[in-house]
């Protein structure tokens, strides 16, 4: 009688949708996929990273500890990642220069906007401008680590 009660509840929940999954493959596919910038978030490493894709989809840009005054040019961690950036995220390490700048143009120029390592990411650029008005999606060009001091503009 008891296996028969337990083979009804487990039909039951397979109705309704509720079964455990056959194989370990497809328990992965049902939702253990990192996915999301707050998914993707690794910590407190040092880094800035930044994606084509909003919500830290699509292709990884680059990711560095240091300064990079030209996203086309291979060296400072992003290469041929000019004008491609939909979502940015700062990992960086709190204290002294963790605020990440990013730039309209190449060598630090043309405008700027901050992102906080209290904000941690910005997955949506579409809404947010540089300090010369353009907009920063898939505009940024260079960046750099500054203080919090250096930055009026900020990401959201």
């Amino acid at each position: 009688m008891r296996k028969l009660a337990i083979t009804a509840a487990v039909i039951g929940l397979t109705a309704l949708g509720l079964g455990v999954p056959a194989t370990a493959a497809q328990a992965a596919d049902t939702g253990a996929q990192v996915t999301g910038c707050n998914n993707k978030w690794p910590g407190r490493n040092g880094n800035v990273y930044a994606w084509d894709g909003q919500d830290c989809q699509g292709t990884l840009l680059g990711v560095t500890a240091g300064n990079d005054s030209d996203w086309n040019a291979a060296g400072g961690g992003f290469a041929g990642a000019w004008d491609k950036a939909s979502s940015v995220m700062n990992a960086g390490y709190t204290g002294g220069n963790d605020v990440v700048q990013f730039w309209y143009l190449t060598g630090y120029s043309g405008g700027y906007t901050c992102l906080s390592p209290n904000e941690y990411f910005a997955d949506n650029l579409t809404d947010n401008t540089f300090s010369n008005g353009f907009t920063v999606d898939n505009n940024i060009r260079s960046h750099k680590w500054v203080t919090s001091g250096a930055c009026s503009v900020w990401l959201t």
